[in-house]
């Protein structure tokens, strides 16, 4: 049995874990609502590099030519940094730092017009 605290993998681990008690993929699966391709990509996941393996890996590769300049991505990240220590009437406050620029964990890209 697999044990993980890690939210955001947790009922990956716990499909793994309900077809071990079942003895069954199919009505694990079936009970998760996730297909078998599903369990054996999990599965394949665990064997080969453990249940950290599971967590979620970006299938789109980023873009380098979009990506802002360094300095433009630092200036944004501490102006949404300064404006999270501010409180606002609206919790949710949307603002266009520059045209066609998009703020992604992975960092700041440009969307370029067609």
């Amino acid at each position: 049995m697999l044990h993980t605290n890690d939210q955001i993998i947790k009922h990956k681990v716990g499909l793994l874990n309900l077809a071990e008690e079942l003895g069954n993929v199919s009505k694990a699966c079936q009970v998760m609502g996730l297909s078998r391709d599903t369990f054996y990509r999990y599965k394949q996941a665990v064997e080969e590099g453990g249940v950290d393996a599971l967590l979620t890996k970006s299938r789109r590769k980023a873009n380098p030519k979009n990506r802002v300049d360094e300095a433009v991505e630092e200036a944004v990240v501490a102006y949404a940094e300064e404006l999270n220590k501010t409180p606002t009437p609206n919790p949710t406050p949307k603002f266009t730092f520059f045209e066609h620029t998009h703020l992604f964990i992975s960092g700041i890209y440009h969307s370029h017009k067609h």
